[in-house]
């Protein structure tokens, strides 16, 4: 599948994209090329784009997520750069997302079926599927008590067994612990 090509004109309608937070002092010469109605202020370049803002992840009919180089917090505005070509194509409903999740970090996240090149054993869900599948990890990584009448001697062990089986299947977390019964 070839991707679209994203500049200045069209990268804010219906795109997908991770942006990577950058220190002020990258645009602090650099002359503002756009500002939106929200505040967002952004500086085009040929390599692709800076925007400075105080909102993240949806934007609008977007989908942009941040990678700080801290800890995020809300109401401060960021800097963060995204070439050209990590812009992709975005909707609600079709299956463009594919999800990591490293279970000895405890970090899980969704990328862009158009940023693997070996799609082969990855499962592909709509943005809601892709929300609900992490919502479920984080619980499963985070809690104990989805756990509670199922048969397993290590919870660690079953954290990693269930959260693969998310990532890499469409069955149900329901479906999931029932495998788990006694």
């Amino acid at each position: 599948m070839k991707n679209k090509i994203y500049k200045k004109h069209n990268f804010h309608k219906h795109t997908f994209c991770i942006w990577k937070e950058v220190p002020f002092s990258d645009v602090a010469d650099m002359k503002i090329s756009y500002t939106s109605q929200s505040g967002s202020r952004y500086i085009f370049t040929d390599e692709g784009l800076y925007r400075i803002s105080n909102h993240w992840g949806r934007v609008a009919n977007c989908h942009w997520r941040l990678i700080p180089l801290d800890e995020f917090k809300s109401q401060y505005n960021i800097v963060a750069f995204a070439n050209w070509d990590g812009f992709y194509s975005n909707n609600d409903v079709s299956k463009l997302f594919f999800i990591k999740a490293d279970v000895a970090t405890q970090e899980v996240n969704f990328y862009h079926k158009q940023s693997v090149e070996d799609q082969k054993d990855i499962v592909f869900r709509n943005a809601k599927e892709t929300a609900k599948t992490i919502r479920t990890i984080k619980e499963v990584l985070t809690e104990t008590n989805w756990a509670k009448y199922l048969n397993y001697q290590d919870i660690d062990v079953l954290r990693k067994d269930v959260v693969n089986e998310l990532v890499t299947t469409n069955k149900t977390f329901i479906e999931i612990k029932k495998g788990y019964l006694q």
